[in-house]
């Protein structure tokens, strides 16, 4: 076969590949069949998995998207050293002109973005809220919680930019937006609910695919009624997201989580706010001012607004946690999200695929981040040209 001198060689890991055009040309073992008259990095002693695809962004590096989505930028590139390389830039509840404002801005930005681009691309907007239940709002302000609305839900989705909204499907009126959703190719999560078992399968047969941050915001679970968590455990297909930094789930509650769900069905999240990736003090998600204190976030009040949590160290958790191999845990970070996302073009090493990839040493720490087959994010230097 032949191939652009100018096309990628990921050599010397588990998988050797060839990446030309932003795709996945070929693909061998680590016995040297690929070959590339191109610039070669070196996988040496590396796993060569999918790029990770985190499906709840809420911000980092000091930039909240819900306020400050015209700085999505940072994020993105932020986002590479945590070895992702798709996100869903996420909007809290907020009053209708804001949220208005940043489907516009952060949907502008993903249609301007290029092939080839240095920042992790973005899937769509994630609008989590404001259709929640109040009792479970957690740290989203109470004043921009409302009652679904298909009126205005028309109103974002003719923007072409929103992918996903989180919601509470026991709203009155919630099942009439969710149809209009899945009518415009929009995924619909469950969350910040007190759902029973019956609003559940009701709401998944009009077309709610998954659940936001498994057991998060949700109402408890218990012998006589399995609440939202236990209702989605014992579902047959949906998939739940999960932060799996220690301090939104117990590790019991992860493991319970994997034995019920598995790779196919977990998809790894990190709620990240604009705290990730700095340090401790006082910084804000949406209207509400947060204070971060080593690995956790809370409102003054006290209730947990979202992780600090890097993606590359949710990989690193669950492995720890379940004792899952890392070939289950990349699914939990690449495929599976893929696959929710109805995105059969990333998540996954095939040819034809997106060239997105993560290479990570025996710690699991990244060692390199490559996005439509270029080199996105190296510290080491590993890129070399073949003569």
């Amino acid at each position: 076969m032949r191939r652009d001198a100018s096309a990628l060689a990921v050599c010397g890991g588990s998988v050797e590949l060839v990446a030309s055009g932003g795709l996945i040309t070929a693909i061998g073992d680590s016995s040297g069949d690929v070959t590339s008259n191109g610039p070669v990095l070196d996988a040496t002693g590396c796993h060569v998995i999918p790029g990770f695809i985190d499906l709840q962004v809420n911000g980092a590096v000091g930039v909240d998207l819900t306020t400050e989505p015209n700085r999505v930028d940072e994020v993105a590139e932020f986002l590479l050293r945590c070895g992702v390389t798709s996100f869903q830039p996420t909007i809290i509840s907020s009053v209708a002109s804001q949220t208005w404002m940043a489907i516009d801005v952060l949907g502008r930005w993903n249609r301007e973005r290029r092939p080839g681009s240095t920042r992790a691309r973005s899937l769509g907007v994630h609008l989590e809220g404001p259709f929640l239940q109040q009792s479970r709002r957690g740290a989203h302000p109470l004043q921009n919680v409302r009652p679904p609305s298909v009126d205005e839900v028309e109103a974002w989705v003719g923007a072409a930019a929103v992918s996903m909204m989180t919601l509470a499907p026991e709203s009155p009126g919630a099942i009439d937006v969710i149809h209009t959703l899945v009518a415009h190719g929009i995924v619909v999560s469950a969350g910040h609910t007190d759902m029973t078992a019956h609003d559940l399968d009701t709401a998944t047969r009009a077309g709610l695919s998954g659940a936001t941050h498994l057991f998060n915001a949700m109402g408890p679970m218990s012998a006589r009624a399995p609440g939202p968590a236990g209702a989605v455990l014992d579902s047959g297909s949906l998939v739940a997201g999960l932060i799996a930094d220690g301090v939104h789930v117990d590790p019991s509650m992860v493991r319970l989580a994997w034995r019920a769900l598995g790779p196919d069905r977990i998809a790894l999240v990190t709620d990240a706010i604009a705290a990730t990736g700095l340090g401790d003090g006082r910084y804000v998600v949406g209207d509400t001012e947060v204070v971060v204190r080593g690995a956790q976030a809370r409102t003054i009040d006290g209730v947990l607004a979202g992780s600090v949590m890097q993606y590359d160290a949710a990989l690193r958790n669950l492995i720890a946690m379940t004792g899952c191999t890392i070939a289950e845990a990349s699914s939990a970070a690449s495929s599976t999200p893929a696959r929710w996302m109805r995105r059969d073009d990333i998540g996954r090493l095939a040819v034809g695929a997106r060239a997105d990839l993560v290479l990570l040493d025996d710690q699991l720490e990244v060692v390199a981040t490559v996005i439509d087959g270029r080199l996105a994010y190296d510290p080491h230097v590993r890129l070399q040209s073949k003569s």
